[in-house]
């Protein structure tokens, strides 16, 4: 008798987390990224479109998170004004310099882009945006899923063939990892849950990095915790009139 669904589902996703931990030069090397762009003074820019944008929102304003954080959170290519109408848009050439108009990237600066398919322009037009200011790029996309498509930029170049840096998610190609007897199609996404794993271990690599340096990273505390409110207050004060959103 087959497992249950849900701990077919449980195993696979053990099995390409523990495959995407193997990666761990290309994490090391991430973190190394970061640690060094914010002992500078630099940023940590984020995007993603789709459902991809949840990784802008995890290590933003965030317990335990990099205080110098910026997502770029753009409502039409996130899901909750018109879903269908972001997929659109993420297909846009030319959207993504509008998006980035109100940013100033130095070469101090690190843009991480979060992308499944890796194959749409907004993401790889703020990659090749990135590029252009001198900040450092890290994309985690998922490489079979976008070995299998076509491009659908005019470079005809994918997201992990322009990022300085790529981590695959070892993903399943469409997202969807479990097969059920009588449904056509796969349930269960599989890019989220081990592509933001990946994302915060590199960030509490790069936090490891800097104290090894010397040097105290801003870390927001839980705004629930009885010793959080006085540490976020002072990194609010600080930031807020830098990023409009926190």
């Amino acid at each position: 008798m087959a497992p249950k669904a849900f701990i077919q589902y449980k195993d696979l996703i053990f099995q390409k987390l523990k495959k995407a931990f193997a990666q761990e030069n290309q994490i090391l090397q991430a973190a190394q990224m970061i640690a060094e762009s914010l002992g500078k003074g630099g940023w940590i820019y984020i995007s993603g479109t789709g459902h991809s944008h949840m990784f802008a929102e995890e290590i933003f304003y965030r317990a335990g998170g990099f205080a110098r954080v910026i997502p770029i959170l753009d409502s039409a290519l996130m899901l909750h004004e018109s879903a269908s109408k972001s997929t659109e848009i993420e297909r846009k050439e030319g959207y993504a310099a509008e998006i980035m108009k109100p940013y100033t990237l130095t070469e101090n600066d690190i843009f991480i882009i979060a992308s499944n398919s890796g194959r749409n322009a907004v993401s790889i037009e703020l990659a090749l945006h990135a590029n252009s200011k001198g900040a450092k790029t890290i994309c985690i996309t998922n490489l079979a899923h976008s070995n299998s498509v076509e491009s659908r930029h005019s470079s005809n170049k994918k997201l992990f063939q322009i990022a300085d840096l790529f981590l695959d998610n070892c993903g399943e190609i469409g997202d969807a990892g479990i097969s059920i007897p009588g449904l056509s199609l796969k349930v269960g996404a599989t890019s989220t849950v081990i592509g933001v794993a990946i994302l915060q271990a590199i960030m509490v690599q790069a936090a490891t990095i800097l104290v090894e340096y010397g040097i105290r990273p801003e870390v927001f505390n839980s705004s629930n915790s009885n010793e959080g409110e006085e540490e976020n207050d002072a990194l609010l004060a600080k930031y807020k009139p830098m990023v409009k959103i926190l």
